[in-house]
């Protein structure tokens, strides 16, 4: 091989090494970020609890810090998304997003003329939020029998400046587990992972002598045979708070976000199980047949005096 050959191999290769440098799609990272309209300077949305108090934004309910995302999955703005790719944590930058990125341009046609019955009379005003046959907007105007009601998003036509900075990259199953619930659902929540010894239902594989036979026997199909065996499952469990259960988007998109957990830490399932805490409750049920709680004989005397057998009664349970 000549000189000028291996020389365009090296640099080949380095090229190539190059391209895998920094943070790569499947990585997971956490960022700090606050984006804002560019044309008015509007706060979007920001990890930064400081920026949203001087924005005046109610901080109280929501939780600020970093954010976990996975690079390439989309769970950012496109454009940010490239910007990061091949960065270090430590890093940060700033990225315009044009608005057909961001929330699209405004459109025209999304400004309708409606009925003003279709709306309940207490969110009859400008600016009132309404949800007409499945699609929300804003009300422009109100006169007389009809109202204006923009249904486009509310930052529609706005580029967006996106200010970011990488903190870390999570490498723990747990940590991108609990970004994950944290990026879908804003919640924190309490997870683990056990392995489990499940039963499963198998299918029973004959060996090529039966199968012979049975060609030979009986030209028809017969039905496949399945046995129980028990194996071993890699499960992660969430504990199902009253927050997760009534969450709209978990009711909505829990088989998805289930199977991005799935996907991203390499269980074989995952469990939700809830806690019944009893908060000192005995097992007696007061007022119950007009008085407190009953002890044993309290409750064979009751039993008697409505001519139940206490035996028969315990068969039947």
């Amino acid at each position: 091989m000549s000189n000028d050959s291996e020389a365009e191999s090296a640099e080949t290769a380095d090229s190539e090494e190059e391209e895998v440098d920094g943070l790569q799609d499947g990585d997971f990272v956490k960022i700090d970020y606050t984006a804002r309209t560019v044309e008015d300077d509007r706060l979007v949305d920001t990890t930064d609890e400081e920026v949203a108090e001087a924005e005046d934004v109610d901080t109280e309910e929501q939780d600020f810090g970093p954010r976990t995302i996975v690079l390439g999955e989309g769970h950012i703005f496109p454009s940010v998304e490239d910007d990061i790719t091949g960065k270090e944590v430590g890093d940060s930058g700033t990225v315009t997003v044009p608005a057909a990125e961001a929330f699209g341009e405004f459109d025209e046609d999304q400004v309708r003329t409606i009925s003003k019955d279709k709306i309940p009379e207490d969110d009859r005003y400008p600016g009132g939020q309404v949800r007409i046959d499945g699609d929300e907007g804003f009300i422009e105007t109100i006169i007389g029998g009809r109202a204006r009601v923009d249904f486009n998003h509310p930052l529609a036509g706005d580029d967006v400046e996106y200010e970011y900075e990488i903190v870390e990259e999570v490498t723990d199953r747990e940590e991108k587990a609990s970004g994950l619930l944290d990026m879908f659902l804003g919640l924190d929540l309490e997870i683990w992972f056990e392995t489990d010894t499940v039963e499963e239902e198998q299918l029973v594989e004959e060996d090529e002598d039966e199968e012979a036979e049975s060609d030979d026997e009986d030209e028809e199909e017969s039905e496949p045979e399945y046995e129980t065996v028990e194996v071993e499952k890699e499960s992660l469990y969430i504990e199902a708070t009253p927050q997760l259960t009534m969450n709209q988007q978990w009711m909505m998109q829990k088989q998805q976000i289930g199977q991005q957990l799935i996907d991203f830490t390499g269980v074989d399932r995952i469990v939700i199980q809830e806690v019944i805490d009893g908060g000192g409750m005995g097992m007696g049920m007061p007022g119950m047949m007009g008085g407190g709680g009953m002890g044993g004989g309290d409750i064979e005397e009751a039993l008697e005096d409505a001519d139940i057998d206490a035996e028969d009664l315990a068969e039947e349970l």
